[in-house]
């Protein structure tokens, strides 16, 4: 039966006023966020340094983490976070309801009397879970102490408790309202209609700043909604538009027959993707002896023991930036960057290159590889037990364990050397494993020429979950950590495969590290971009310049601030068609460092069969 036009109505009011309702609520998270962020730090522009500011700043916002907790996102490999990774923290550290409080406490109170003893108490804070001290149990018991008797009445603790946080998180606001340096961070507008009464939050910008540079050049990332712009805000706007047809099989030229006579040099890799969704990856050293002419290509890999599986990865767009070596690793200058597409996702770059040492820093945008929102239901199983009750990987892992070979397999000689399992165990494991370790490696796993077979990596997997007898918890952070789900399918990671063809000699490329593309990568993708993309300034602001370049399947664009003064600049793709972009958001904001420059966002075609339209509009808030 058709619906009538009234119940259409209906239907549309409904859906708007949950649009609504959904934006109010994170209105009232994000401003909840800024607020606490910037009781303890100055910007949305400084991060998070320690530990303790971690803390610190989700005490601010009503949460009382344990050290566990402050654990699982500040890691041996964290050195800072961010504004966005702390908004993403307080999205999965809900704060506790009474409920959830005053269940924890009914199972020590088991006689249910409905209060504890400060003696039980004590006992159970200072030697349980996140032991405390015996001065900050006597702190808590001391003023919980409602009816000095010596018992914790543990409802009305819980209702002090509760109080106690919402009254941090409204402080936190108030000084957020009636700071005037606070209120200059709270920008931004929305495209809807509001209730009257909410105050919506600023967007999410926190790049981080590189101050080893004249430029200072932002890595920034905004992920948060933002108010989206109107007439009356936005002092100055530029639009861009770039109409992109359906993906056709087109051809790289970068492989002539002259080429077959060429040295050749591989190595393979691999994006991980991190937590907190920044992605990490190999980086590598070349080594050229003489000039000569090159050919450098990069792409996903194709992992031979997957054929037939759900390959996510293949589809994540690969680019890699060749930056000259003078005097120092620190002074890098960018040479160029591998622009030229095929249809295989295969990116590369041909040209001349004199005798020297250079590096090359892959890089992925991110639409693609990114944290997978999808549900698993069950978990697979890793392990179990024959007749003899002897413990035996599963046919499942063993492929996985095998597909794992071959990414960390860098140089492809089906031979793992302690170089490369080193790379595997500080992803893993965050450790190295020393000559001494490989040397008892050698004595208990099949190895080759001083390097682990695949049989030994099988085997090595394997005494790992007998040291557990069976748990597979060690072997899950393994998988974890390598982008794999519960389901044994890798999401979170891809990796790739570099090709180097030199016309008069032996290239040599060697990976270095595995990390986070830093400041380095960050400057040499603003460049790339300035120097190649589109140029517009900001209609009114002669100071702020968009760029806006097209490299293959992608879209990047780059704002520059030549001011003085720092900027927050509004980003509208509404009018965009069949678009992806690396932030995930249609509308938000960007701030953006006095004389800096920063990506705004990466596009890509959300379906590369089908025409998609770029559409973007950069409006001057403040």
């Amino acid at each position: 039966m058709a619906s009538t036009p009234g119940n259409q109505k209906a239907t549309h009011l409904e859906n708007s006023q949950g649009k609504k309702s959904q934006h109010a609520e994170e209105a009232i998270f994000y401003m909840n966020c800024r607020a606490a962020y910037l009781t303890v730090l100055k910007s949305s522009l400084e991060n998070i340094k320690s530990k303790e500011q971690l803390s610190l700043v989700l005490q601010q916002a009503g949460r009382n983490p344990s050290q566990k907790t402050i654990n699982k996102y500040w890691t041996s490999q964290t050195s800072s976070l961010n504004f966005d990774d702390f908004c993403a923290i307080l999205k999965k550290e809900k704060p506790a309801t009474k409920d959830e409080l005053l269940e924890a406490f009914g199972k020590i109170d088991t006689d249910k009397a409905g209060y504890i003893s400060h003696d039980k108490l004590s006992k159970i804070l200072t030697t349980r879970g996140d032991k405390m001290t015996w001065e900050e149990v006597t702190s808590i018991t001391k003023q919980a102490d409602f009816n000095c008797n010596g018992k914790l009445d543990y409802n009305k603790f819980c209702e002090l408790y509760l109080s106690t946080s919402e009254q941090c998180c409204k402080a936190a606001r108030n000084r957020l309202e009636i700071d005037p340096r606070l209120r200059q961070q709270h920008f931004g507008n929305q495209s809807e209609n509001f209730p009257e009464g909410i105050t919506l939050p600023v967007s999410k910008p926190s790049p981080r700043v590189s101050r080893k540079t004249d430029h200072k050049l932002a890595k920034g990332d905004s992920r948060a909604p933002s108010r989206p712009s109107s007439a009356q805000s936005s002092k100055a706007s530029t639009s861009t538009t770039v109409s992109v047809g359906a993906s056709r099989s087109t051809k790289l030229i970068l492989e002539p027959d002259t080429m077959k006579e060429w040295q050749c040099a591989q190595s393979k890799g691999c994006f991980y993707l991190e937590e907190n969704g920044e992605i990490i990856s190999h980086k590598y050293r070349l080594h050229l002896p003489q000039r000569s002419a090159l050919c450098i290509t990069i792409k996903p890999f194709s992992i031979p023991q997957a054929e037939g599986k759900s390959c996510h990865w293949m589809s994540v767009d690969t680019a890699l930036f060749i930056l000259k070596e003078n005097g120092s690793q620190d002074n890098l200058q960018l040479v160029s960057f591998t622009e030229l597409q095929n249809k295989e996702q295969m990116f590369g770059w041909r040209g001349e290159l004199g005798s020297g040492v250079y590096w090359l820093l892959p890089f992925t945008t991110g639409c693609r590889l990114r944290k997978e929102k999808t549900q698993i239901t069950g978990e697979a199983k890793l392990v179990w037990r024959d007749e003899d009750g002897e413990l035996t990987l599963t046919n499942e892992f063993q492929a996985a364990l095998l597909d794992i070979f071959e990414t960390i397999d860098l140089d492809g000689n089906g031979l793992l050397s302690l170089e490369e399992y080193n790379f595997f165990e500080l992803r893993t494991s965050g450790e190295k494993c020393d000559q001494e370790a490989w040397a008892v490696c050698k004595e208990n796993f099949e190895m080759k020429k001083n390097e682990l077979t695949r049989q030994g990596f099988l085997d090595l997997n394997l005494m790992e979950a007998n040291d557990r007898d069976g748990d597979p918890w060690d072997l899950w952070v393994t998988l974890l950590s390598l982008g794999y789900n519960k389901a044994l399918e890798m999401t979170e990671a891809c990796p790739f495969v570099i090709d180097i063809c030199a016309e008069r000699c032996k290239p040599r490329i060697k990976a270095i590290s595995l990390e986070a593309g830093g400041s380095q990568l960050s400057r040499a993708v603003c460049r790339s971009v300035a120097q190649k993309g589109e140029a517009k300034v900001l209609d009114g602001s002669e100071n702020i310049f968009i760029y806006t370049y097209r490299s293959g399947s992608r879209i990047t664009s780059v704002i520059e601030n030549k001011s003085e003064n720092k900027v927050i600049i509004h980003v509208n793709n509404e009018q965009s068609k069949n678009c992806l972009n690396n932030r995930g958001l249609t509308v938000f904001a960007v701030e953006v460092a006095p004389k800096s420059m920063m990506v705004s966002q990466h596009v890509m075609a959300l379906n590369e069969q089908e025409e998609w339209i770029y559409s973007c509009v950069h409006s001057l808030v403040c």
